[in-house]
């Protein structure tokens, strides 16, 4: 997150109204100013609703995983649609920070399940169900 909003905050640190408005950022600016402020890009704020747990590991594993992709999604497509290296090669190593944290989420997820019963692993909550 540090990373993502210090490349905001250099990329509109200087903006003018007019450059604002220009880029359509005139009803944030409204809001926050020149602040950051957590959002999707649709406009949806930042929520903690966004983190799930279920207190089952298998289940918070794989949620977990789909994390870890789902960011690596985003910065794919920052990728695609930005060409300023000083854009580009932070959000390079954060799209392989995810792909590591997947791996390794993975890695103990592979853990988990090994040390359940095999043939019933999906079948009851190790937390609760002995």
């Amino acid at each position: 997150m540090e990373i993502v909003s210090t490349i905001v905050h250099q990329l509109t640190k200087n903006l003018t109204i007019e450059e604002i408005k220009a880029a359509g950022f005139e009803t944030y600016f409204v809001d926050h100013t020149l602040g950051l402020w957590p959002q999707a890009a649709s406009g949806m704020p930042f929520s903690s609703t966004f983190f799930q747990s279920k207190g089952d590991p298998i289940t918070d594993l794989h949620e977990d995983m789909a994390a870890e992709q789902k960011a690596r999604t985003t910065y794919d497509n920052i990728l695609r649609m930005v060409k300023d290296p000083d854009v580009v090669d932070p959000i390079r190593f954060l799209r392989m920070r995810e792909i590591v944290h997947y791996q390794r989420f993975g890695e103990s997820l592979r853990i988990v399940q090994d040390k359940l019963d095999s043939k019933n692993f999906y079948a009851f909550n190790p937390e609760f169900d002995k």
